[in-house]
C-alpha cells in the first residue's frame, strides 16, 4: 500500500514537472496593429505567423488592434494582453508617447515590448524596428514626387502630403526627413500637409480638398498604405488621371489597378511580411534573452544593429511601377 502511494506521488510530481517544462516552451506574443482591416498589417501578421512556425518553441501569435486607429483603443488592448500574461507585445503605435505608461506597466510585469513600423518612445519598449532608415524613406518619397512630375510632363509643380494621423510617429519623422531633402529639388513646391487619419473616407475627402484648393497640384505624396489608395481613387473619380499623380508608400496588391489606370506612376514599400516576421523573431529572442545592447537576430532577415536608444532598421524600401507591380501584387 505504501509502495502504491509512493508510486502515485512520484507519478504526480513527474507530471507536474513535465507540465511545467512544457509550459516553459510555450510563448504568447501579442501583435497589436494600428487598426483592423488594413492590408499592410494583415501581411505583417502573415510574416509573424511564418516566424512562429519557424521557431522551435511553441509560439502563439495573438493578432489584434482597435477598430479605428486611436491610442485609446490600443491602450485598452495592451491592458487586456497584460491581464492575459502574454510573454511579449509587438506593436505599431498610434501615438509615440500616449502608450508609454501602459507599456511600462507591461514591462514591469516581465513582458518584452517591441515596437515596429510606427514607434513607441524609448521608455515604453526595449527595441523599435524601423522598416527602413528614416532618412532613406524621406529621400525616396521626394524622389517619387520628382518622378511624378516627369510623368506629368512638368518641369515644376505643386505637391502636397497626405499623412495618416497628426500623432503617427513614423509619418511625422518621414515628413520631417522629406522637408530636409526638398531644398535639393527646386522643381517641387510643397503647398500643404493634410491628415486622413488612416481612414479611407477621410483620406479621400482630404484629397478632394487638395485638388480643389491647388489648381497647379501635380503630385500627392501619401506615406501611408490607406491614404495612397484613397488618394488615387479620388484623383481617378475627379478625372485628374494623367494631370495629378499619387505616390508614396503602399501595397502592390492594392495599387496595381491604379498603376494600370495611370493615377499612380510609381510608389515604394518594404515587404510587410518580412517586417512582421522580423519583429516577431526579435520579440522571441528578447524573451529567450538572446539579444545584446547592440544587436539581435531577425532569422532569415539577418542581424538588426541597435543604436543607443534601441532603434534598428530592417531593409531599404523598394520601388514599384508598371514593370513589376503585377508580379508583387500576387504576393502582398
Amino acid at each position: 500500500m505504501k509502495i502504491e502511494k509512493i508510486l502515485k506521488s512520484t507519478l504526480l510530481i513527474t507530471s507536474l514537472f513535465a507540465a511545467a517544462f512544457a509550459q516553459a516552451d510555450e510563448y504568447r506574443i501579442g501583435l497589436v496593429v494600428k487598426a483592423q482591416g488594413i492590408g499592410f498589417f494583415e501581411a505583417a501578421y502573415a510574416g509573424a505567423t511564418e516566424a512562429s512556425k519557424e521557431i522551435k518553441d511553441d509560439v502563439k501569435i495573438i493578432y489584434t488592434g482597435p477598430v479605428t486607429p486611436t491610442a485609446e483603443g490600443q491602450i485598452e488592448i495592451v491592458n487586456s494582453l497584460i491581464s492575459q500574461r502574454v510573454d511579449a507585445i509587438v506593436i505599431s503605435a498610434n501615438d509615440t508617447d500616449a502608450l508609454v505608461p501602459i507599456l511600462k506597466k507591461a514591462q514591469k510585469r516581465g513582458i518584452k515590448v517591441v515596437s515596429f513600423d510606427s514607434g513607441v518612445a524609448a521608455p515604453g519598449r526595449a527595441i523599435h524596428l524601423n522598416p527602413s532608415s528614416n532618412e532613406l524613406i524621406g529621400q525616396i518619397n521626394v524622389d517619387l514626387a520628382s518622378d511624378a512630375l516627369v510623368a506629368a510632363k512638368s518641369d515644376k509643380g505643386d505637391i502636397a502630403i497626405l499623412s495618416a494621423t497628426p500623432t503617427a510617429t513614423n509619418q511625422n519623422i518621414w515628413i520631417a526627413e522629406m522637408k530636409k531633402v526638398l531644398p535639393q529639388h527646386p522643381e517641387l513646391n510643397l503647398v500643404a500637409t493634410v491628415y486622413g487619419d488612416d481612414l479611407a473616407d477621410k483620406s479621400y475627402r482630404e484629397t478632394q480638398g487638395l485638388i480643389k484648393t491647388y489648381p497647379n497640384l501635380k503630385a500627392i505624396v501619401a506615406p501611408t498604405s490607406v491614404g495612397i489608395v484613397a488618394a488615387a481613387q479620388a484623383v481617378t473619380d475627379m478625372g485628374k488621371t494623367g494631370e495629378i499623380f499619387v505616390t508614396g508608400l503602399g501595397l502592390p496588391s492594392e495599387l496595381a489597378g491604379h498603376v494600370k489606370s495611370g493615377a499612380v506612376h510609381s510608389f515604394a514599400i518594404w515587404n510587410p511580411i518580412d517586417l512582421g516576421y522580423a519583429a516577431t523573431t526579435i520579440a522571441y529572442n528578447l524573451i529567450k534573452g538572446n539579444a545584446t545592447d547592440t544587436e539581435v537576430e531577425m532569422g532569415r532577415m539577418g542581424t538588426a544593429k541597435l543604436d543607443k536608444d534601441g532603434n534598428a532598421a530592417m531593409a531599404k524600401p523598394f520601388i514599384y511601377n508598371s514593370t513589376n507591380v503585377e508580379e508583387f501584387a500576387k504576393i502582398f
